[in-house]
């Protein structure tokens, strides 16, 4: 699915395959507004952005590496590799 334009339409079925989640969980979260997860009306089907679903991951990712601590550790990982030539 990385090849889709981030503004292709998928069916609620389909989000939910991407997610990993069942299609009435979509429909829980979007009626209790748990997430905030934007969903495009067509008529009275819901759709979602793929680029919504890229960004909702993104946001839901916990523990993420920091960048300024992996900038320090390859710092620290070249000195040692030339204290030792």
């Amino acid at each position: 699915m990385d090849e889709l334009n981030r503004n292709h339409l998928l069916t609620r079925i389909e989000a939910a395959k991407y997610l990993g989640v069942s299609a009435i969980t979509l429909g829980l979260w979007k009626s209790t507004k748990r997430y905030d997860l934007p969903v495009v009306k067509v008529g009275r089907l819901a759709k979602y952005r793929y680029g919504d679903l890229l960004d909702f991951v993104e946001r839901q990712t916990v523990n993420k590496p920091n960048v300024a601590n992996d900038n320090s550790r390859r710092s620290v990982s070249e000195e040692l590799k030339k204290e030792n030539i």
